[in-house]
């Protein structure tokens, strides 16, 4: 019986090298507070009429969502926001239910609050609810966000993450008024089809998606560049 070859060192490293380039491709996810609004059966069932009437799909879940979509809640504390998407209520624009909310909040020191669970779907931006993650900011305005270093940070992270844990490109990483140009838009109700909020402009958009890049570099985090804007028709 012949025997093994002996083992080099060099042969013993390929493992460990591998693993190591595999960690440095993987972003750490950040600190995120568990802070969860009502969800119970009866939003459930709200979610799950609304997918069907609004999309065609008969469920409330989440499945593998291919956008990430920023906002602002137009608003200065976590607690009003939390407050707001915690009732299930019809809201004051569109006047259905289920309530709106986002799957997380980012505060202005940085904390980052996750209020839905990833494997349902939350109402925050028409059109897209079906498969995409809703990010919300507390703040008023893009540039306010922009501008708090704390804030910033913590809301490129939590994309940088999300964006490496289900592969989603850096140009589905969108504004909420960049909706109508998602190739991922899709909206069955015809007077709802152009509708779309003016936070987080397409130039403001930019300069996230720039500083979201650079993270990436800086992290050394692979992100797709695939896919990107396609002509609305409102």
């Amino acid at each position: 019986m012949a025997e093994d070859a002996p083992c080099s060192c060099e042969d013993r490293d390929v493992p460990l090298l591998a693993a190591l380039v595999l960690a440095l491709a993987v972003p750490v996810k950040p600190p995120i507070v568990w802070k969860p609004i009502p969800f119970g059966s009866a939003r459930r069932a709200e979610t799950a009429r609304y997918a069907a009437r609004h999309y065609g799909l008969h469920t409330w879940r989440l499945v593998h969502p291919h956008v990430i979509v920023e906002h602002y809640t137009d608003s200065t504390t976590f607690a009003s926001a939390w407050n707001t998407f915690a009732l299930d209520e019809p809201d004051p624009e569109l006047h259905e239910l289920p309530g709106t909310c986002a799957h997380f909040v980012v505060d202005r020191d940085g904390t980052i609050y996750q209020l839905v669970p990833l494997t349902m779907m939350c109402r925050h931006t028409v059109g897209l609810n079906w498969t995409a993650i809703g990010i919300e900011h507390v703040g008023t305005s893009d540039a306010s966000i922009l501008s708090d270093p704390r804030q910033l940070d913590a809301s490129l992270r939590l994309t940088l993450w999300l964006m490496s844990r289900y592969r989603i490109s850096l140009p589905n990483v969108i504004g909420h008024n960049e909706s109508l140009t998602s190739p991922y838009h899709r909206e069955r109700y015809a007077r709802w089809r152009c509708q779309t909020h003016g936070d987080w402009t397409h130039a403001d958009m930019t300069t996230y998606r720039s500083k979201l890049a650079a993270l990436a570099r800086r992290e050394r985090v692979p992100i797709s560049t695939a896919g990107g804007p396609v002509p609305s028709a409102c």
